[in-house]
């Protein structure tokens, strides 16, 4: 069943009806491009059929090497950078508990896992190596290319450490490659040295990736059901499939989100009211920062944390350029079921609140917040999880995964590549390679 709604309350009172038909036949012709698969990128669509075209006997060998790492390991690193970490760290970081590399084997039940690669900073790569020199660990190594400079570097010296530490052939039992199923760097050293290997399907982007091994592995590993979040995902391609957009919650979000703009909001910021959401923030940046902004357009995606973020970006959405809109993660069922306790002195004046849940009180201030940004001309969507199951997380990633594709078309951009990637690239290359 649906398990995400959009609340469009917040946003009507800045758009006109007459805007509104001129776009939805824009997000029609966008849908069509998509089920006809004759929009630019065309040959990157393999993202809308994955949770229905399973590889059953890749998923078996997931499961496998996942009960593998979890006997062999202490430790389980995950080396890549972009869509090769975010999706997966954003979806164990929603499960697993917040301070669950603090806590002993027995109590969080999964090796401590660690996301590398993602950076060139010194200080870090030492830090983890020296935090590895000790521990049993086991490197999932993820890049299309394997060419790609950060997590090449921090691979390489991993790889060194366990080839140190345990030897060629044993370190190979514990290197697990996802890549390119038939070429590139990282495919043929896992064929070289006999690394198990999963594949990244050649239609699919990087920052569509997360219901790929990119994101199944390092989930697996943590004990998450992922079939259930393919089944969630594999509901929403045909709930969020509808051409009628006043009954296609995705493709209303895609909508007004453009009509925004047109109207010079050109920032989106999605908020959420649960820190552990936070690197779920940090995907849909890059899911739509990536995919939007070329050929000189785009919305601008950025995140808050809140209440957290009130106390420091608060002021500029409430009273700074009108050039925002805001989307709001909503979690209807906490399960937390923390009360504030009454105390006898009441000395912190709270005790009107006492027996209260605390997930009620971030809810009023939720409330409060929301009234007061449209108040202040943020138009502002909501976006309510009944539930934070595996199910609904999986709906949630294919809700903005679709939303994205079809916002970059009605953008009039390929929402499928990343030109401007490349150049960053080739000049920091230049710079190195002048070195020799």
């Amino acid at each position: 069943m649906q398990g995400i709604f959009l609340d469009d309350s917040g946003v009507k009172p800045f758009i006109n009806e007459e805007d509104y038909e001129k776009m939805c036949k824009k997000v029609e012709k966008a849908h069509d491009m998509l089920e006809k698969k004759n929009g630019k990128g065309k040959d990157m669509l393999g993202w809308m059929d994955l949770p229905a075209n399973r590889d059953e006997e890749e998923i078996a060998r997931i499961k496998a090497a996942a009960e593998r790492i979890n006997k062999q390991a202490d430790v389980f690193v995950v080396v890549g950078i972009g869509g090769s970490y975010l999706g997966a760290k954003a979806i164990i970081d929603i499960f697993d508990n917040t301070f669950a590399n603090l806590e002993s084997y027995a109590e969080r039940k999964h090796p401590q896992i660690i996301f590398a690669g993602n950076n060139l900073s010194g200080k870090y790569l030492r830090n983890l190596v020296e935090f590895l020199e000790d521990k049993e660990f086991a490197v999932n190594v993820i890049s299309k290319s394997g060419s790609t400079l950060e997590p090449a570097v921090t691979f390489r010296t991993l790889k060194l450490l366990l080839e140190q530490k345990y030897g060629e052939v044993m370190a190979a039992q514990r290197i697990y490659v996802t890549t390119d199923p038939e070429k590139g760097i990282l495919h043929d050293l896992a064929v070289k040295n006999e690394y198990e290997m999963f594949k990244i399907p050649r239609d699919v982007g990087g920052r569509y990736s997360v219901l790929t091994a990119v994101g199944l592995l390092p989930m697996a590993v943590a004990n998450i059901n992922f079939e259930d979040i393919l089944d969630g995902a594999q509901f929403a391609s045909f709930v969020f499939n509808n051409r009628d957009i006043n009954n296609n919650d995705c493709y209303r979000y895609a909508l007004y989100r453009n009509m925004l703009r047109e109207n010079e909001k050109d920032i989106e910021i999605l908020a959420s009211y649960e820190p552990s959401f936070q690197y779920f923030v940090e995907w849909y940046k890059q899911l739509f920062g990536e995919s939007e902004g070329k050929d000189g357009k785009g919305i601008y995606p950025s995140g808050v944390n809140l209440t957290t973020d009130l106390h420091s970006m608060g002021q500029l959405i409430q009273d700074g350029k009108r050039n925002i809109f805001e989307t709001v993660l909503n979690i209807q069922v906490d399960r937390s079921l923390i009360y504030l306790p009454e105390v006898d002195d009441d000395f912190d004046h709270l005790n009107y609140l006492a027996g209260k849940e605390i997930d009620y009180i971030n809810k009023q201030a939720f409330e409060g917040t929301r009234q007061a940004h449209i108040d202040g001309g943020v138009p502002t969507m909501v976006l309510t999880l009944e539930d934070v199951t595996e199910y609904n997380i999986g709906q949630l990633i294919y809700f903005f995964e679709k939303a994205c594709a079809i916002s970059g078309y009605v953008l009039g951009v390929n929402p499928f590549d990343q030109p401007g990637v490349e150049a960053y690239k080739k000049n920091m290359l230049g710079l190195l390679k002048n070195e020799e």
